[in-house]
């Protein structure tokens, strides 16, 4: 059996593409490695934020829908993202960053023996920080060399999934059974899950909430979490994996920029399984990845309807000079 190797993105919904792309790209320096639409929703974008190359396991991606309603935080809910920065000192500069650009934050706490920021961003979506300072397992990404963090103090890839559950003896044997994850630690409600070679990019924090009513999707919370897979071969022994155990899988989809599965593992948790490769960076210039409107072959011929009905978005960064924020 070949295991899933770690995070490899997480998907969430935001109210605003423009306020989505300013947050991510001014405030937390992370680089929008692919400005397109939702493959199934033609008419919503989808952007890709991610280390300098793009790298698989480093990549928060948003959709826009409009019109949707703003989402409720519960359980039963894939419930808040982490991002790895290299160090606890990363975490101070951090804390005053966020005070100086009025982002709400709970201040640095320890979690699973490692230092961690939560805040929140316009939409009241859960993210939390985590220092990679003894961290051990799967390598992180590259800090964007031209944004505006210091790299010795920039995000660097995805940390652990967060997620409540109500029937967590359920869940756990998902993981653990299905998912070939292992229980690692447990702090108070809340239980460690690592796989691969573990760390904090190949972990999901599972909470046991049955206190909380269901959490209901909309703009503000996360649609899906993926895994990462080798390649082609590998997904296609996890469809027959998963339909082993009796689940409904979407089958192979091919996105273009890496070939997925999908399956819906427990009530409001949706998870994707997806290839490292090919990659954002082979169609566009690495000096100007995520300028353009870009679309997979199988939608350049309805390019000039799709351009006809998103608005246009301003994402050009190569004509800018972004100086380092030391404060």
């Amino acid at each position: 059996m070949n295991h899933i190797k770690g995070i490899h993105h997480v998907t969430a919904i935001t109210s605003s593409a423009e306020k989505n792309y300013e947050f991510f790209t001014y405030v937390l320096g992370m680089r929008l490695v692919k400005k397109t639409v939702n493959q199934d929703d033609i008419q919503t974008y989808h952007l890709f934020f991610a280390d300098d190359k793009g790298s698989a396991g480093t990549d928060m991606t948003f959709f826009d829908f409009p019109g949707i309603q703003k989402g409720k935080h519960g359980t039963d809910e894939i419930y808040k993202t982490a991002f790895r920065v290299p160090n606890d000192a990363a975490l101070d500069y951090w804390v005053k960053r966020f005070d100086r650009l009025q982002v709400k934050h709970e201040g640095i706490k320890t979690l699973f023996g490692k230092q961690t920021l939560s805040f929140v961003d316009f939409d009241d979506q859960q993210y939390m920080l985590v220092s990679d300072e003894n961290n051990k397992g799967i390598a992180s990404g590259t800090p964007w060399q031209n944004g505006p963090i210091p790299l010795e103090f920039a995000i660097t890839g995805l940390g652990p999934v967060h997620i409540r559950v109500s029937r967590f003896d359920y869940f756990k044997e998902v993981l653990e059974k299905v998912m070939v994850m292992r229980e690692v630690a447990q702090e108070d409600s809340l239980y460690l899950f690592e796989v691969g070679d573990g760390g904090n990019g190949a972990s999901v924090i599972v909470e046991h909430n049955t206190v909380l009513q269901s959490g209901r999707q909309g703009f503000g919370t996360v649609h899906h979490a993926a895994f990462r897979v080798e390649d082609t071969a590998v997904l296609h022994e996890w469809i027959n994996r998963l339909e082993s155990f009796g689940f409904g899988t979407s089958g192979y989809v091919d996105r273009f920029f890496f070939e997925s599965l999908y399956a819906r593992v427990a009530p409001g948790i949706l998870f994707e399984w997806a290839t490292d490769g090919p990659g954002f960076m082979g169609d566009e210039p690495y000096e100007t990845v995520g300028e353009k409107l870009s679309l997979p072959p199988f939608l350049e011929s309805k390019r000039d309807y799709i351009e006809s009905v998103v608005r246009p978005i301003d994402t050009v960064r190569s004509t800018k000079t972004i100086e380092k924020e030391y404060e």
